[in-house]
Parts: structure tokens; sequence; C-alpha cells
């Protein structure tokens, strides 16, 4: 059962404005430090990601999680979100071709409440 309906529409409608205001918020941070944000929200057939940000000659592939803890929203980057993450900012590549020469990583921002949020910087490495 949901948190306010009885289809549980209420609960995802919930879930998503807290993904949608955690993005924003770490689109903001992201910006303070430096970055230029590229894309929001990017879909792919093989996933979505968050944010595609850049810094000079750096692109970074940027999860955001929301939890009450920062290791809960590190725990949350499971190994099968990365690999989504991964083949999405492949698709993505193709499309920038000129970006292909840029340093490229995978990081995170994890947001909790009352906090600054975190940025980890290559937060995981892509394997093929």
């Amino acid at each position: 059962m949901g948190a306010t309906t009885p289809d549980g529409k209420g609960a995802r409608r919930a879930a998503y404005r807290l993904g949608l205001s955690a993005e924003a918020r770490a689109s903001l941070w992201l910006r303070l430090k430096g970055y230029r944000i590229l894309a929001k929200r990017h879909r792919t057939p093989r996933g979505e990601i968050d944010l595609i940000v850049r810094r000079g000659q750096t692109v970074a592939f940027v999860e955001v999680k929301a939890r009450g803890t920062r290791e809960a929203a590190l725990e949350a980057i499971t190994a099968r979100a990365q690999h989504r993450i991964v083949e999405a900012a492949h698709l993505w590549l193709v499309r920038h071709p000129h970006l292909m020469e840029a340093t490229l990583r995978f990081d995170a921002v994890l947001v909790t409440p009352r906090q600054v949020p975190h940025h980890v910087v290559n937060a995981w490495e892509a394997h093929r």
C-alpha cells in the first residue's frame, strides 16, 4: 500500500518530487563548484543519467542520490545502476563525438537532509 493512496501513486509522486529537488540541489552545488551543466535527466534506451557536467577538459556523468545519510545514498548506487549509467554514457558520447577526447568519469552527488550536497569525484570506474 502506498504512503498516501491505496495504489501507491502518492508515494511514487513524493519520491519523484524528492528526486527532482535533490537534482536541483546537486546542479546548483556543481555550478557553484565551476561545472557547466550539459544535460539533466538524459534518457537513453539503456537508462537515464541524472546530470552530465563539464569543467575544463573533464566531463562527468553524475548519479544523484537522496537518502537519510551519505552512507545510505552511496549504497543505493548499485552495481546494476552503475552499469546502466555507463551504458547510457556510451550512447551519449556517440552523439557528442567532440567530447570523446575529454577526461571522462562517473561521479555521485549525495543529498542528505540539512547538509550541503556531497560530491564524490570518480565514484566508480567504467568496466567493459
